[in-house]
């Protein structure tokens, strides 16, 4: 592992010749390449209490001395990116492509709320008394938390440390064991950035560690917000267990979205659309495109489209610049995409294009193409997190959206549509938390992302997501002359 940027050589290179407990390792090879800390609950405690000591400072600091060290880390992002994008493809698989787009996404909050330093921090407002003031004010939560997924392993940290930092908070971060090394270079560079020592501090661990962990930042009375992204199943318990101390809490659970493509689309452009929806990140993302609905007036012809650009997706290890599509996270992983083809073939779907596993060395699963699957199937109800694409017609613009709309998950929908009526028409009727309208990427800083139902609670980037990491404060002062 040759790290370039001097920084992360430092803090990260002895990672790769010191055999501890936690092996990382390289979807594409099936072998470690790098061992990190296994976390006790005691260092967990010992960490919490560390934070709890940095963050008063921290807190009294002004918005504009904490914005400029989010500047700061900014700009060593930027230098140390190459490095960064490596990382990533090489703990979490994606072709080095994307990996240094998620780099420039990941970097996007951290500008985002560096420039909003000193522009939220309240509001005056009009009082209905005389000589009184009234206004609100936004303050830290204290020490706070985020357990972060593996599919998005810098862009999903940099979500929630940017506002929490800017808000005057300490953050401990639990990073999914999958993809450690991305959390450690993202400590690195924002301690070199002036962060002072206690208020950030990254707990790793193995898959047998997750609980333990997990559990001492719940049932700490000290950790007053928890953020997470990932399964809605482990997201619930989350939330159950910080209800004994109250926590603020943000969910970003998981999705089933549909894509819609009525018959006055733009064919050339939805198929283009439901490509990024769907491929980027080899079909591992929440907002994956899941079930796709296509106009009976135009199925055909946009089924051979895609299925000859879906045949075209080469796949193989991200560091090749040849391929589009890299491994999958693990062998799980791929168990879990074969199982829903097959079990979409058993009721009555047709494999179009790939459909099978690759054999050798690393997770790799062929870019898919299903067409006419049924409601029932499990991909229909679960999320597949692999590259499959499963696409069914319809002809009736209410009963497509009662379909698209009947999943207890809300996270975010697409549909592509030339008319305007419609455009609005359907954007009011899908029920989840975000629509993308002639588009496949809905993803910015500076607009709100998160879900409506079992997807979760609350929402990060934009100033939403600040004020999910900070505490609002009403004043009333009656000012009276002697």
């Amino acid at each position: 592992m040759q790290l370039e940027h001097p920084v992360l050589a430092r803090a990260l290179q002895p990672l790769a010749h010191t055999e501890t407990e936690v092996p990382v390792v390289d979807p594409a090879r099936g072998e470690a390449f790098a061992w990190v800390p296994r976390v006790t609950p005691e260092e967990v405690a010992a960490a919490i209490a560390e934070a709890a000591r940095a963050q008063p400072a921290w807190g009294r600091a002004t918005w504009a001395e904490r914005a400029a060290v989010l500047a700061r880390l900014a700009r060593l992002m930027s230098d140390a990116a190459e490095d960064l994008a490596r990382l990533i493809t090489l703990e979490e698989g994606k072709p080095l492509a994307e990996a240094r787009a998620e780099i420039a996404y990941a970097r996007s909050f951290v500008e985002y709320y560096a420039g909003m330093g000193g522009t939220e921090i309240g509001h005056v407002l009009a009082s209905p008394f005389p000589d009184t003031e009234v206004r609100t004010e936004l303050e830290p939560l204290g020490v706070t938390a985020a357990i972060t997924p593996w599919n998005f392993p810098s862009a999903m940290i940099t979500r929630k440390l940017a506002p929490a930092l800017l808000g005057g908070n300490a953050f401990l971060l639990k990073p999914a064991e999958a993809t450690p090394l991305s959390a450690l270079a993202l400590s690195a560079l924002a301690h070199e950035a002036g962060l002072p020592r206690g208020l950030f501090h990254v707990l790793t661990g193995g898959r047998n560690d997750a609980a333990a962990i997990g559990g001492a930042l719940t049932s700490s009375p000290v950790v007053k917000k928890l953020s997470f992204t990932g399964s809605t199943t482990v997201g619930k318990l989350l939330l159950a267990q910080c209800a004994d101390t109250v926590k603020r809490v943000t969910l970003e659970l998981g999705g089933n979205a549909p894509f819609l493509v009525f018959d006055d689309a733009d064919l050339d452009a939805a198929v283009a659309g439901l490509l990024v929806a769907k491929f980027r990140n080899t079909g591992q993302s929440c907002v994956a495109a899941q079930r796709v609905y296509v106009h009976a007036s135009i199925f055909d012809r946009f089924v051979d489209a895609l299925a000859e650009r879906v045949a075209r997706l080469e796949t193989g290890p991200g560091l090749d610049p040849k391929n589009h599509i890299g491994p999958l996270i693990d062998a799980r992983a791929v168990d879990k995409v074969e199982g829903h083809v097959e079990d979409a073939r058993e009721k009555g779907a047709r494999v179009l294009v790939g459909g099978t596993r690759i054999e050798g060395r690393g997770s790799f699963y062929a870019p898919t193409l299903l067409v006419d699957f049924s409601k029932d199937a499990r991909l229909a109800a679960e999320e597949t997190f692999g590259p499959v694409l499963a696409v069914r017609r319809f002809s009736d613009e209410a009963e497509v959206i009662a379909e698209a709309n009947a999943t207890r998950a809300g996270l975010v929908a697409y549909f592509y549509s030339e008319s305007a009526r419609r455009i609005a028409r359907v954007s009011r009727g899908l029920e989840f938390g975000m629509v993308g309208v002639n588009t496949g990427l809905v993803s910015t800083a500076v607009a709100p992302f998160g879900g409506i139902k079992e997807s979760g609670l609350g929402r990060e980037g934009a100033r939403e997501g600040l004020y999910d990491w900070t505490r609002l404060k009403y004043v009333c002062a009656r000012y009276q002359e002697p």
